[in-house]
C-alpha cells in the first residue's frame, strides 16, 4: 500500500470519529460513497462535489467547518474515485452526470447549496440544469465546462498523462498556489491514479460538444458565485472568460489571490467562510423575511473571500490531499 492509500484510510476514520458517517448509495451505475454529517446552524444542506481523480478527503477542513454552519454537509465521491466502486463500463461524462443526479435525487430532502470544483463545478452546473427546483444557489471553483475548441481542449487532457513523479510534481505546480510539502512522497501514488482505467477512459471520451451552451449557463436562474484563483495555472483563462459571458448578470464572479485551482486544499478556512457567507445570502434572498443568525451561527462578511446534463471534460479538482 502506498503513501496516499494509507493516508485516505486514517482521514476516512477521523471523519468517522468525529460523527460523519459513511455511507453508500446505489445508482445505475454503480454503487457511489458519501460522507454525511449532520450539522448544528440554520443554513440548508450543503454539497460538495470534487474533480477528476480526487475524492470527498480533501473537503474534510471545509466539510467540518460548515457543520457549525449548515444543517447537513454532503461530500459524495464520483464513480472510481475515493471509496466508490468503478463502473461497470467505460468512465464518461454521460456516465457521471447519471450517477451523480441519481445519487442527489434520493439524497436532498430540502434545495441545497450546491459547490462543485473542477469537473465537480461541471457536475454542479449539469444538476442545476437538469432538477433546478432542488439546488438552492451554486458555488464554483475554476468549473470545467467551458465551450474549448478542440485543440484547446486536447492540450488540457495532455495535463492529465502523468508518466513519472517530475510529471506530478509539475501538475502540483499547476494544480495550487503553491506546491504542497507532501508532493515528493505521494507522486509516485498520483501518477497511478492518474494510470487507471477510470481516469483514462474519461479523458478519451470528454469532447468538445460535452460543454455548456451559452444558452444553458444564461438558463441557470439561482444565485451564483464563480470562484477563480488567480493562481490558476491549470485550467485556461479563456475558460473563466467564457463563464464570465455566459452566466447570467446575477452571477457573482471572484478571482481572489492566494487561491490556485483547489480553494478547499489553499485556503480550507477561507473558503468555507465564503461559502457560508454566500449560502446566508442566497437564504436571505429565497426567505426575505428569515431571522439573521444566531451569533454562533452568523457567518462572516463577504468581504471575507476566498477564493444538456452531459458533463464536461475537467480537472482534477483537489488532488488527493
Amino acid at each position: 500500500m502506498g503513501i496516499l492509500p494509507l493516508a485516505e484510510r486514517l482521514a476516512k476514520g477521523a471523519l468517522n470519529r468525529s460523527g460523519v458517517q459513511s455511507r453508500w448509495v446505489d445508482t445505475s451505475v454503480c454503487r457511489l460513497h458519501l460522507y454525511d454529517a449532520p450539522g448544528t446552524g440554520p443554513l440548508p444542506t450543503v454539497v460538495l462535489l470534487h474533480g477528476i481523480g480526487s475524492s470527498a478527503l480533501p473537503y474534510a477542513p471545509v466539510l467540518q467547518r460548515l457543520r457549525r454552519r449548515a444543517r447537513r454537509v454532503i461530500a459524495a465521491e464520483s464513480p472510481g474515485h475515493g471509496w466508490s466502486a468503478a463502473p461497470a463500463s467505460a468512465f464518461t461524462p454521460e456516465c457521471l452526470a447519471t450517477a451523480m443526479h441519481e445519487l442527489l435525487d434520493r439524497e436532498l430532502d430540502e434545495p441545497a447549496i450546491v459547490v462543485g470544483n473542477s469537473l465537480g463545478g461541471a457536475v454542479a452546473v449539469s444538476y442545476a440544469l437538469s432538477s433546478p427546483d432542488r439546488v438552492r444557489a451554486l458555488v464554483l471553483a475554476s468549473p470545467a465546462g467551458a465551450g474549448m475548441e478542440q485543440a484547446e481542449l486536447a492540450q488540457l487532457l495532455s495535463v492529465f498523462n502523468l508518466r513519472s513523479r517530475a510529471d506530478a510534481h509539475a501538475f502540483f505546480a499547476r494544480l495550487y498556489h503553491r506546491v504542497p510539502w507532501f508532493t515528493p512522497l505521494i507522486a509516485g501514488d498520483v501518477v497511478r491514479t492518474f494510470s487507471r482505467e477510470t481516469i483514462l477512459s474519461f479523458t478519451r471520451s470528454a469532447r468538445c460538444d460535452h460543454a455548456f451552451t451559452p444558452e444553458q449557463l444564461g438558463a441557470l436562474s439561482m444565485p451564483i458565485l464563480l470562484i477563480w484563483g488567480r493562481s490558476d495555472r491549470l485550467m485556461p483563462s479563456a475558460n473563466l472568460e467564457y463563464y464570465r459571458r455566459h452566466l447570467p448578470p446575477h452571477a457573482e464572479i471572484e478571482e481572489p489571490e492566494g487561491i490556485g485551482h483547489c480553494p478547499q486544499v489553499d485556503d480550507p478556512r477561507r473558503f468555507a467562510e465564503r461559502i457560508a457567507a454566500f449560502a446566508w445570502a442566497a437564504r436571505a434572498t429565497a426567505s426575505p423575511a428569515a431571522a439573521p443568525p444566531s451569533p454562533g451561527a452568523a457567518p462572516p462578511s463577504s468581504s471575507a473571500t476566498p477564493p444538456s446534463s452531459s458533463v464536461a471534460p475537467g480537472s482534477p479538482g483537489a488532488a488527493p490531499a
